[in-house]
């Protein structure tokens, strides 16, 4: 008994295949610039802790920074402290916020 040669083909994928091949053929570029989305402030906040890294003298040019903030009664992660430093580095709030706490853990443990 010959069935045709698309069969298999029958059998195994619904009669509409072609549009769920269509619409996930669609969400395809979504997915892409979702997960460009995501990697993509890992990637920012990575080369901007390797740059501290790479330059120590702006490392200990923040800690001097934040004593100063601490002097004055201002935790160096305060939104004052981060807000100024987001501003004068030219960062998000959060870029900013992440590079505090990378200087302090790695050059300046007695900053508060």
């Amino acid at each position: 008994m010959d069935m045709g040669p698309n069969t298999v083909t029958n059998l195994h994928y619904p009669k509409n295949y072609s549009a769920y091949h269509r619409t996930l053929a669609s969400l395809v570029p979504a997915l892409l610039i979702s997960l460009a989305s995501i990697y993509t402030p890992a990637l920012a906040q990575s080369q901007l802790l390797e740059s501290v890294k790479q330059n120590p003298a702006r490392a200990k040019a923040l800690c001097g920074q934040f004593q100063g903030f601490n002097a004055q009664g201002i935790s160096a992660t305060s939104p004052t402290a981060v807000g100024q430093i987001a501003r004068q580095e030219n960062l998000s709030a959060m870029d900013s916020e992440v590079l505090i706490t990378y200087v302090i853990g790695l050059y300046c443990p007695d900053v508060r």
